[in-house]
C-alpha cells in the first residue's frame, strides 16, 4: 500500500471510529435561534426544500461532503455515497484527488458517474498540489470524473501535523486566481475543518473566486485526526492545535457578508435543524460528512438513507416553524444571534 493509500485508509477508520471531534469548540450554530412563527399558513406538503446550486437544482440543499478516495474500501464508500446522492437529489464531494495525481490506477475510487450521472458532483485538489499542476492537467483532472466544479482544499494546520505534509504553502493566491480564469468548471475554494476567517473570504473575492465551502470548526477536528496519526514532536503540536479554527456559523456569516455566489457550510453539521440553521445566516447549502459515513458504516445504504431523510423531515419542519414555503426562504427568516456567535461577528 503506498503512504497516500495508507494516509486515506487511517483518514477513514479514524473519521468513522475515532475520537477526532473538537473537544471544546463547537460549530456555534447552538447560539443561532430560529424565531418561531405560530401562525405559519402553510401546509407541510406544500413546503419546497429545492435548491438551484451551481447550475443544478437539488431536491434539498444537501451536499455529501468530501471524505475519501484513492483506495478499494474508499471506492466502494464513494460509490454507494454517490448513488444514494443522485437517488435523493443531492450534491456529492469527492474526497482530495492527490492519489490519482500520483496515480491514474486510483481513478477508480473517484469515478462515480455511472451511479450518479445527474448529481452535482464536486471534484477535489489541494492548493498546493494545484499549484504545482498545470490548469491542463486539472482540466484533465476534473474531466476524468466528470466533475461539476472543482474544490481547491486549504489546509495548512492539518498538513503542518502529518509527518509527511506540506509545508511550503506558498503561491496560493496567485494558483486560485489562475485557476478562476482558465479552468472550465467553477472553482470552489475550500478549508478542511478550520474555517475561513473574513480576511481570507475579502482575499479570496478580491481575485475573482465566487464559491466557497467554509468547512469550519466544531465537528471533526482534521488536526485531531493527524495527531492520532503523529508521533513525537508532531503528535505535541496537535495537541496544542487541536481546537484551532474558525467556527463554522462564523464562517458562513462571514462569507455571506461578502456576497459569494455559493456558500457551502459544513463543518459538524448533523441535522436538518442546522441546515436550516445555516441557510438563516447566508449558506445557500450544507455539506454532511462523518455522520452520513457513520450511517452508512453502521446501517449500510439502508442506514444512511433512513439519516437523510430523517434531515429532510428536520429541515422542512423549521421551514414551516419558520413560516418559509421554499427552503430559500429561510436565508431571509428571523432568527436571534446569541452568546459567543454574537462576539464573533461584533469583532470581526
Amino acid at each position: 500500500m503506498s503512504d497516500i493509500s495508507r494516509r486515506k485508509a487511517d483518514h477513514l477508520d479514524l473519521a468513522a471510529h475515532g475520537d477526532v471531534a473538537f473537544h471544546e469548540t463547537t460549530t456555534l450554530l447552538e447560539c443561532v435561534r430560529l424565531v418561531h412563527h405560530a401562525l405559519p399558513d402553510l401546509a407541510f406538503t406544500e413546503l419546497d426544500t429545492s435548491a438551484n446550486v451551481l447550475g443544478k437544482t437539488l431536491r434539498a440543499p444537501l451536499l455529501i461532503a468530501a471524505m475519501t478516495g484513492g483506495t478499494d474500501r474508499a471506492k466502494q464508500i464513494n460509490k454507494e455515497l454517490a448513488s444514494i446522492a443522485e437517488e435523493r437529489g443531492y450534491a456529492f464531494g469527492l474526497g482530495s484527488q492527490r492519489a490519482m495525481q500520483k496515480s491514474r490506477a486510483a481513478l477508480a475510487s473517484y469515478a462515480v458517474r455511472d451511479v450518479a450521472p445527474t448529481a452535482l458532483i464536486l471534484g477535489n485538489v489541494g492548493v498546493v498540489q494545484a499549484r504545482r499542476a498545470s490548469t491542463a492537467e486539472l482540466e484533465d483532472l476534473v474531466g476524468s470524473v466528470g466533475a461539476d466544479a472543482l474544490c481547491v482544499h486549504l489546509n495548512p494546520a492539518m498538513e503542518l501535523i502529518q509527518s509527511e505534509g506540506d509545508r511550503d504553502f506558498t503561491g496560493g493566491t496567485e494558483t486560485l486566481a489562475r485557476l478562476v480564469s482558465e479552468l472550465s468548471v467553477p472553482v470552489i475554494a475550500k478549508e478542511t475543518g478550520c474555517g475561513l476567517s473574513p480576511s481570507v473570504l475579502k482575499q479570496l473575492k478580491s481575485i475573482g473566486v465566487a464559491h466557497v465551502d467554509v468547512s469550519g470548526a466544531g465537528g471533526t477536528s482534521w488536526v485531531g485526526v493527524e495527531t492520532r496519526r503523529a508521533e513525537g514532536a508532531r503528535k505535541q503540536l496537535g495537541e496544542v492545535f487541536w481546537e484551532w479554527g474558525v467556527p463554522t456559523a462564523a464562517s458562513v456569516a462571514y462569507a455571506a457578508r461578502c456576497g459569494f455566489s455559493t456558500v457551502f457550510a459544513t463543518g459538524g453539521i448533523r441535522n436538518g435543524l442546522d441546515v436550516a440553521k445555516s441557510l438563516a445566516l447566508g449558506a445557500h447549502a450544507a455539506g454532511i460528512a462523518r455522520h452520513a459515513l457513520v450511517a452508512l458504516e453502521g446501517g449500510g445504504r439502508a442506514g444512511a438513507l433512513e439519516y437523510l431523510a430523517g434531515v429532510e423531515l428536520q429541515l422542512k419542519t423549521a421551514m414551516l416553524l419558520t413560516s418559509q414555503r421554499c427552503s430559500e426562504g429561510l436565508r431571509h427568516a428571523d432568527r436571534v444571534v446569541t452568546g459567543e456567535l454574537e462576539s464573533w461577528l461584533a469583532q470581526l
